[in-house]
């Protein structure tokens, strides 16, 4: 495929962004409170409030740190102001954020007081404002993009229709160059198989399996099996009877044809183009979070019985194909899919449909989710706090 052109943000390490956020970024739960003072004095900023950064440690503080700094690190980011409560953890997510070129400054309460650093934070999110409002959009390629996928309160209508069509334009996006992200861990289960053999190389795939199996024996470690049963009630309401069932339907969202080149651990960049598997939450807000901390600028999120997820930085499309939710939750709904059960469509129509909200989207236009204020941030926890 030819990748259509856009105007968009191109950011100083050669990265497409499609929105161009200046964020105020707490570093920590008790840094909340200064960092929306800041942002309720600078209009124009966007402050995401989260609740941890305290006593975390090993592998789960490597993870906080990863998405910290991916979250500002993204290509839908302009500038970055991190506020933490002492300087040492932040100016680690500072550093780590400046690797990308772009404008970062950090402030922490200790020793300075609350007063002052709100006073001065805001003095730099007003010049980061104004320097931002003035970037130029500038000619990018659909194939310069990474998306992510993933699926919410699903039902019958999901794997029949909606699934299929985000493969659809899967497909279409790997094939033009572009990269994207797929995941939802848990929710492969029942179809890791066919998952593992879709991997374009053998390392891939074991690389994927290995993944889900930890996953898979974390979640026997507590006594719980999620074979043959379906834990989510959204699901059980939609018609699907077993987590296999939900698998068999969710690996649709990957296409016909790709064949993913890596895993990658949560909240981790992709190194190259193509598709990707990460290892992700299945919670909605949780894995969104993860792929933005990991690059994606856009996301495609097809619903069956209505989930009204948004992002502070990824915009998200979201498309159903049950007609009742598209009628009783239109405000949430970007592409009504149902004509394909009405056989007034097929994939291939839908697949069209989604591009052209693709297209639009990262031209500028504003999904439901952001025009109705949905800025769902959630860290993902390994561990108990020390």
């Amino acid at each position: 495929m030819t990748a259509p052109k856009f105007m968009g943000y191109r950011r100083e390490n050669g990265r497409v962004g499609i929105r161009n956020n200046v964020l105020i970024l707490p570093l920590d739960d008790l840094s909340n409170s200064a960092s929306e003072k800041v942002s309720n004095n600078v209009k124009g900023t966007m402050v995401i409030p989260h609740a941890y950064g305290r006593l975390q440690f090993g592998e789960d503080l490597d993870l906080f740190f990863r998405t910290l700094i991916g979250t500002g690190a993204n290509p839908n980011v302009a500038a970055v102001i991190v506020i933490g409560i002492e300087p040492e953890w932040t100016n680690t997510v500072v550093e780590g954020i400046a690797k990308t070129g772009k404008p970062v400054t950090g402030f922490a309460i200790e020793r300075h007081g609350e007063h002052e650093t709100v006073r001065a934070a805001s003095w730099k999110g007003m010049e980061y404002v104004q320097w931002a409002t003035e970037l130029q959009r500038e000619e990018c390629s659909m194939d310069e993009l990474v998306i992510s996928v993933k699926c919410g309160e699903s039902d019958t209508t999901s794997g029949l229709a909606s699934n299929p069509s985000i493969g659809n334009v899967v497909d279409r996006m790997v094939e033009m160059g572009a990269t994207v992200m797929f995941g939802e861990t848990s929710e492969i289960t029942g179809g890791e198989d066919i998952v593992k053999e879709r991997a374009a190389t053998p390392e891939a795939g074991e690389a994927f399996y290995k993944i889900w199996s930890d996953y898979n024996q974390f979640i026997l470690d507590q006594g719980v099996d999620l074979s043959g049963s379906q834990p989510t009630k959204g699901n059980i309401t939609g018609g699907l009877t077993t987590i296999e069932e939900k698998a068999l339907g969710n690996i649709q969202k990957i296409g016909k044809k790709s064949k993913y080149v890596g895993a990658l651990h949560p909240a981790e960049a992709p190194t190259g183009k193509g598709l990707w598997f990460m290892d992700t939450s299945s919670a909605a807000a949780e894995a969104i979070t993860l792929w933005g901390a990991g690059g994606s600028v856009l996301h495609l999120f097809p619903t069956g019985q209505g989930n009204i997820v948004g992002n502070p930085i990824v915009p998200v499309i979201k498309v159903s194909a049950n007609p009742v939710t598209c009628e009783t939750m239109s405000e949430h709904i970007d592409i009504d899919l149902s004509g394909i059960l009405r056989r007034e469509m097929d994939l291939d129509d839908a697949g069209d449909a989604l591009m052209e909200m693709m297209e639009r989207t990262v031209k500028g236009r504003m999904t439901k989710a952001e025009v109705l204020g949905h800025v769902e941030y959630v860290l993902t926890k390994l561990y108990r706090s020390a």
